[in-house]
């Protein structure tokens, strides 16, 4: 048996472990990141067993794992939301707060959001709002609420 074959033949299956070693991270991380080495290491997969040249077969890795994920993780992160989910603080921002002490400019007061009493401040240093008056959060910053007259 000529020995080229018998290295291509070698090459492929050192590919195919690594695609599921890849896998098997990806399974545990779920971050769309090495889903797409795993297909680079398809890919070499099959220039190894077409008889290609080792450094052809390390070439197909890179640019097929790499074209992949600049290319197609964007777009999956988007269509499956992965990554990180808005906790319950964040989704605080833009909904809307009752006043229960008077917000007076350059100084804070108290709100009242989904039977919670917060801190808050205007956006604007000048911002007032008297008490069972409705504000917006714009943000949190620690335990203080940023808030905005209602839209």
């Amino acid at each position: 048996m000529d020995i080229g074959l018998q290295l291509a033949g070698h090459m492929a299956i050192v590919w195919i472990v690594v695609a599921i070693i890849l896998a098997v991270i990806e399974g545990f991380t779920l971050g769309l990141v090495t889903i797409w080495f795993t297909i680079g290491a398809a890919a070499s997969t099959v220039v190894a067993l077409a008889g290609g040249d080792i450094m052809i077969q390390i070439v197909v890795f890179f640019v097929v794992s790499i074209v992949l994920l600049i290319f197609t993780r964007p777009i999956l992160v988007k269509k499956l939301k992965v990554g990180r989910e808005k906790n319950n603080i964040e989704l605080l921002e833009g909904s809307v707060a009752l006043v229960t002490e008077a917000i007076e400019p350059f100084k804070s007061g108290l709100v009242k959001v989904n039977g919670v009493i917060w801190t808050a401040v205007g956006e604007e240093t000048e911002f007032a709002a008297g008490a069972d008056e409705e504000v917006e959060i714009v943000r949190v910053e620690g335990v203080k609420l940023i808030v905005k007259e209602k839209q």
